[in-house]
């Protein structure tokens, strides 16, 4: 049964905004760092205050469906695991911001021989994130389609996971015109890429149970 149909209108309405939300800000993402990586600083300061936009949208979205959860003694069996879910939806995008703030603020410096690693990286782990929408949507409308929807998240974490480890191999092993100082910087932006597909997952996983629970 979809739990839609034990909703008001205007809760369904921001819960589709707050995953619109988000689905927007792994856009966001992607095209930052792909524009920082490119050497576009004003396309990356417009994408970086576009982000910053919609993190603020998600919160107060997120707040908003939470405090009319409680007013109104909507769905209070599921409550608390749908307001762990939305916090869990909301660690993506805060990661993706805070992704795209460590490279305003640490300006790494990024290779031309690795400038595709890096946005394909981000593609991935963002890729991640992206297949993890249509999951939490059908939670709510069709939770028998959730654990065949998460199986894209799954792929895409452990191809993430791949991805960094080649480039950090490659960096460390190969690039011998970096300085140790360089390749350890490169490697702490690339972990802030990939928490966000790890971020994700700890989201697919919660989905999964809850979906599970739901059927019973």
């Amino acid at each position: 049964m979809s739990l839609f149909t034990r909703t008001t209108k205007e809760l369904t309405v921001r819960i589709d905004e707050f995953f619109d939300t988000i689905e927007i800000g792994i856009l966001i993402f992607k095209e930052g760092v792909k524009a920082y990586v490119n050497g576009d600083k004003d396309v990356f300061q417009s994408h970086l205050a576009k982000i910053d936009e919609m993190e603020g949208r998600a919160d107060k979205l997120q707040r908003s469906i939470e405090n009319d959860m409680i007013v109104h003694s909507i769905l209070p069996q599921q409550r608390s695991e749908i307001v762990k879910l939305l916090w869990q939806l909301d660690e993506i995008i805060d990661t993706a911001k805070g992704s795209l703030n460590e490279f305003y603020v640490e300006m790494p410096h990024i290779p031309s021989s690795i400038s595709r690693d890096i946005i394909s990286l981000s593609e991935v782990s963002a890729n991640a994130a992206e297949e993890l929408m249509p999951a939490a949507r059908a939670f709510f409308r069709e939770p028998h389609l959730v654990r065949e929807k998460l199986i894209k998240v799954y792929f895409f974490e452990r191809e993430t996971d791949k991805a960094a480890f080649q480039m950090k191999k490659k960096v460390f092993h190969e690039m011998n015109d970096l300085s140790l100082a360089e390749k350890a910087h490169i490697r702490y932006i690339t972990h802030h890429i990939e928490n966000i597909s790890d971020s994700a997952q700890a989201a697919a996983d919660l989905l999964a149970s809850m979906a599970i629970r739901q059927m019973l």
